[in-house]
């Protein structure tokens, strides 16, 4: 990615953020959110378009603003239009946003005349999010000189600026690379071709381009973890800035665009066709954390679910001791069918779903593996794709019984109980 420059916002995003002085009531404040050991604790917040709607009509304005004009700053060539010219729902619930070779407007660009049109949303002033899992389905275009994104943009932007703001790039893809995208953080010190990030490439020589993909970030205080399709493919944390600011503990907003050219992508030439068009199929974000739904699991011999140690390593046991009220044993359940604790999730280990399966705690990486179902009233804790309850061991009472997966019985080893 050495060629990559920097990703600004375009004119209009820039006015409109800056003009931002107060949160919608559903969204956090402005403010820096604390980071406190056990995870995040932050007003619920709970996002999710699946850009239902007539065929033709645009995205919802409560939950979207469409960002118009060119973007100087990396040498695109597209204009950015209004309304629904190039960004409008399918009828099957999906948007699709369409790069066409065309200049209805007689637009200008930095260049000159423009020789494309696109479209770009972002969430500023209607939505944001401090920590969570936010993920986007799309299917990618293809061609040399496409360049599709999901990302997001500290809210702060209209008064730190960018880099200061930080920029969490989801989900980029440049034409030339069909079978890879990139996942990148940007903040002070490192931005533009010094951001910092990784690859994840299709096997066997697939393209994106071929079928819809999840592109997913989850999001802790001091974490951030990429999946395409439920395989992690980085972890970022403050340890590997070098010192450099930690600019991720504070609200960020959504975007969506297709860029055209620019100096990463390249411009497009006699083997692009036109048009060209990014889908999305949904969008959802949902946090770790809302009202009534952290406390202890307890479960056997009034005893609570405890991570071993207080250790946050991957692969750390997850088991029965007694209730102390620490970090280690106060349990998020997540609307995003997540359980976490001291920052990261329950786990099946390695995606297993026989009896006997041990459970762990592991980064949050969306798999199926993390997948749980609280039931209040029945009190079992069902992992979705094995259909098999948390389980204590044998029946084991012990401080130390490790816990797995089994068969659903209705036993007392098998009921937890969610509160303080």
């Amino acid at each position: 990615m050495s060629s990559r420059m920097r990703r600004r916002p375009v004119k209009a995003v820039a006015l409109a953020v800056a003009a931002l002085t107060v949160a919608l009531s559903w969204a956090p404040g402005s403010a820096a959110a604390p980071a406190p050991s056990d995870g995040p604790s932050v007003q619920a917040v709970n996002f999710e378009d699946t850009f239902d709607g007539p065929a033709g009509s645009a995205v919802n304005g409560s939950r979207w603003q469409i960002e118009t004009g060119d973007n100087v700053n990396n040498h695109e060539r597209q204009y950015y239009t209004a309304g629904n010219a190039n960004a409008a729902l399918n009828g099957q619930g999906q948007l699709v946003i369409t790069a066409r070779r065309e200049n209805p407007g007689n637009y200008q660009c930095w260049y000159g005349r423009c020789e494309y049109t696109s479209a770009r949303l972002n969430t500023a002033g209607r939505f944001t999010a401090t920590y969570g899992h936010v993920e986007a389905r799309l299917k990618v275009p293809r061609g040399q000189g496409m360049w599709p994104a999901f990302w997001m943009l500290g809210n702060d932007i209209g008064d730190v600026g960018w880099p200061a703001s930080g920029e969490i790039d989801i989900m980029e893809n440049v034409g030339f690379e069909p079978g890879t995208v990139h996942g990148t953080i940007h903040g002070p010190g490192y931005f533009g071709s010094g951001g910092i990030g990784a690859a994840y490439s299709l096997p066997n020589g697939q393209a994106f381009a071929d079928a819809f993909h999840t592109f997913a970030v989850d999001w802790t205080p001091d974490s951030i973890t990429w999946s395409v399709d439920g395989n992690v493919y980085q972890r970022r944390t403050p340890a590997d800035l070098g010192g450099r600011q930690w600019v991720f503990n504070k609200p960020f907003f959504l975007i969506l665009n297709l860029a055209v050219g620019g100096y990463w992508p390249g411009d497009p030439d006699g083997s692009t066709v036109f048009p060209q068009q990014l889908v999305v199929d949904h969008v959802r974000v949902s946090t770790s954390d809302s009202p009534g739904t952290t406390g202890a699991l307890r479960g056997l011999a009034g005893k609570c679910l405890d991570v071993a140690g207080a250790n946050t390593a991957n692969g750390t046991s997850v088991q029965l001791h007694t209730c102390n009220g620490s970090a280690a044993q106060r349990w998020t359940v997540g609307t995003d069918g997540t359980i976490r604790a001291l920052g990261k999730c329950l786990d099946a280990a390695s995606a297993g779903t026989a009896d006997g399966t041990r459970v762990q705690l592991w980064d949050c990486n969306g798999t199926g593996a993390q997948r749980w179902a609280y039931n209040a009233s029945t009190r079992d804790v069902v992992n979705i794709p094995a259909n098999k309850c948390l389980d204590v061991r044998e029946n084991g009472t012990a401080d130390g019984t490790p816990t797995q997966l089994w068969t659903c019985a209705g036993t007392a080893n098998q009921k937890w109980t969610l509160g303080s």
